[in-house]
């Protein structure tokens, strides 16, 4: 019996008759056997492939056949705007079998949350901080909401899994589960993703249920792709305007900077233009989505807020601007277009940075091999576990630490830390007056509550930190301006240059203790760039396809003229020492550059095993690094790369202790502080680091 013939008749009649649907594509199908069958599922199709059906059809089914006491569904969308977008949507298909569903995220009105309160909807729309908000406020009587709670639908979760915002909303989903008499289904929705069956298994948490990838056959899909290289931003804007003038498009950059310089050019050429990244208001932003979903003629010039499947009508051209650190971002940015019968999925790459053209051409060959990054595992997630203890402090008014221990062991992402870590942990926040400590019960200690307790807790909900800003200063103490530490983070010292306040400053000297940047003037005619390729911490395989660019002399008919003298340039330049055999070493002076393509991670592991083991002065990118000190030659440096190439090297005390010692005062969570330093230095450590990775790559 098919999917749709197991659905009640008040379901299968308002499909036929409201929607005009006569049948239900292949992944609505095996999503609804898989969930009418009672299991947890992960749900990937193509951007606008029929993934929400799938999930809310089998779900709405459930709630008709036996309808809750309470809140029967959730559904989680990782950011506001997708939530906003998927509201019509939703609501629509609620309505249609005599259901309803309620949104709730700050923007929505107490006096509309009160009313849901006390009459509650059967689908509840949100986000995982949102979520959060309700466990913890007394205004939410959670154990009454969600008694009968049977389904939580997470959109867009490749966007969520491997990362704090992935952990915190696992440990949410854990501490909202014992409010239910039902084991509840989780279901995850997504469109590009390398590890579905690794992704199942941390949804599935402390669920009995089992669990399914669904994953139908695709058809092949007509893809046009260009990569060309411009000599300006104003060449970029002009090819963008052409090419779009009548049509609707997205124009996808990198940086806040990038969009407004972008849109700011491609403005007066006869197009509607918008711009939409998180420094435009909310209200800007519905604006341009509205305006442009029922237009045509015109562009969204954008950040990354518009690629989670945030439905903007049917597009005819992506533009990106430069180009994206993951083949993921790419599939997904290029997957917005060639939805409509006889339209081509199309990307056009418009590079100002030479380099860039090298990296666009590596994300479509991996592409084209089928390769897709694959999710982060991780077990030891500190900033989320500290966080969720004070959240779990204001949800009970006290608890105690075995309470919080139980429900910690639940979460996938805290699995790898052992009991005696976590007790470390809270006695450091008792020191420190994070924790007070009474009759054997937790509650917030006076400094967290000054810390996170403003505008009643509005620091603790909001889990992630806002920007954190560096001074750029001269060496004489001249204030320059500000960057945000996720622009200084992919600075090289003595070598990254950059455009502040119409000029070109070259970075000296990074100083994370005080968040300043020292710099200097960049000598005249030094174009601004990066020292390296690009700023973003790569992927070890994304840099090894760029090699592969540089080295097999293959011709790519995608890329324009001017890309091509480039490629060309630079294998000219590299070609014949990346394809040597053995290490691509040059030295000249005092110094060696040994051009690695492992990406930043490998990369700045070998730099501070360097400076650990023969103390020379290290500078490394996503794609080389340059070694200087006494001592520099070909075989001191093949003999330290042979230690280097064992675990037991990188194990040894003293050594860990070292490279702890040298690494950068990164502020990566707010809840930072709270930890015990050796746990502070992880966090940093785990993303700056790769010391597994770097041996396997060694010793290959």
């Amino acid at each position: 019996m098919s999917a749709f013939a197991r659905f009640p008749a008040r379901l299968q009649e308002a499909i036929v008759s409201r929607l005009g649907w006569t049948s239900l594509r292949p992944v609505q199908e095996l999503a609804g056997e898989a969930l009418l069958d009672g299991k947890n599922a992960v749900v990937l199709a193509p951007t606008a492939g029929g993934k929400t059906e799938a999930s809310m059809f089998p779900a709405l089914a459930n709630l008709v056949e036996r309808e809750p006491d309470g809140v029967g569904v959730i559904y989680i969308a990782p950011i506001k705007a997708l939530l906003n977008n998927q509201e019509e949507r939703l609501g629509t298909y609620a309505e249609m079998v005599g259901l309803r569903r309620f949104v709730w995220h700050g923007d929505v009105t107490d006096t509309a949350k009160r009313k849901f309160v006390r009459e509650p909807a059967e689908i509840l729309m949100t986000t995982p901080e949102s979520l959060e908000v309700m466990l913890v406020s007394t205004r939410s009587p959670v154990q009454k909401l969600f008694r009968d709670l049977r389904m939580i639908i997470i959109d867009e979760v490749h966007a969520l899994a491997g990362t704090d915002r992935g952990a915190h909303l696992m440990s949410v989903m854990e501490r909202l589960a014992p409010a239910s008499r039902n084991d509840i289904q989780r279901i995850g929705l997504s469109a590009t993703v390398g590890d579905p069956e690794q992704i199942l298994t941390w949804l599935k948490g402390s669920s009995k249920r089992e669990g399914v990838v669904i994953d139908p056959p695709k058809a092949p899909v007509k893809r046009e792709l260009r990569v060309g290289l411009h000599e300006s931003i104003a060449s970029i804007a002009g090819e963008a305007a052409a090419r779009a003038s009548e049509k609707k498009s997205l124009f996808f950059c990198q940086s806040r900077a990038l969009t407004e310089s972008v849109a700011e050019r491609m403005r007066g050429r006869g197009i509607d233009v918008f711009v939409h990244h998180s420094s435009v208001s909310i209200e800007e932003r519905r604006a341009a989505e509205e305006r442009f979903a029922h237009g045509t003629n015109a562009c969204i010039v954008c950040t990354s807020t518009l690629e989670l499947g945030i439905d903007v009508g049917d597009l005819d051209h992506v533009f990106q601007g430069n180009a994206p650190s993951t083949v993921s971002s790419f599939m997904q940015r290029m997957g917005r277009t060639g939805r409509r019968a006889n339209t081509t999925a199309n990307t056009t790459f418009l590079c100002e940075d030479p380099e860039a053209t090298i990296q666009a051409i590596a994300l479509i060959e991996l592409a084209r091999e089928g390769w897709v990054e694959r999710v982060a595992k991780q077990g030891r997630c500190w900033p989320v576990l500290v966080h969720q203890l004070l959240a779990m402090t204001l949800q009970y008014g006290a608890v105690s630490p075995e309470r919080c221990w139980e429900h910690f062991v639940k979460v996938p992402d805290f699995q790898s830390i052992v009991r005696a870590e976590f007790d470390e942990t809270v006695a450091h926040m008792q020191r420190n007056d994070f924790l007070f400590e009474a009759g054997g019960l937790l509650s917030m200690g006076q400094k967290a509550e000054r810390l996170y307790g403003k505008k009643n807790f509005l620091e603790l909900y909001a889990v992630f930190s806002s920007p954190v800003l560096y001074r750029i200063v001269t060496a004489t103490g001249r204030d320059i301006g500000s960057l945000e530490q996720d622009f200084v983070d992919r600075l090289v010292e003595q070598m990254s240059s950059f455009l502040l306040g119409g000029r070109a400053w070259t970075a000296m000297r990074v100083n994370h203790a005080d968040r300043t940047v020292m710099v200097c003037e960049a000598p005249a005619g030094v174009k601004p760039s990066w020292g390296g390729f690009i700023p973003q911490l790569l992927s070890f395989e994304l840099c090894q396809q760029m090699k592969k660019v540089l080295t097999d002399g293959a011709r790519y008919p995608y890329v324009d003229e001017r890309g091509t003298k480039h490629i060309e340039e630079q294998r000219e330049d590299l070609g014949e020492l990346l394809r040597r055999p053995g290490r691509a070493i040059q030295l000249g002076g005092d110094a060696a550059r040994w051009w690695t393509f492992a990406g930043g991670r490998v990369n700045h592991t070998l730099k501070y095993g360097f400076e650990v083991g023969e103390g020379w002065k290290v500078i490394s990118d996503n794609f080389h690094l340059r070694i200087e000190g006494d001592g520099v030659a070909h075989e001191s440096i093949r003999k330290m790369i042979g230690k280097m190439s064992t675990l037991e090297f990188w194990n040894t005390p003293e050594v860990r202790r070292a490279v702890l010692a040298r690494l950068p005062g990164y502020r990566l969570s707010k809840f930072q502080d709270c930890l015990p330093e050796k746990f502070a230095l992880e966090i940093v450590e785990n993303y700056l680091l790769d010391v597994a990775g770097t041996v396997r790559w060694l010793t290959t």
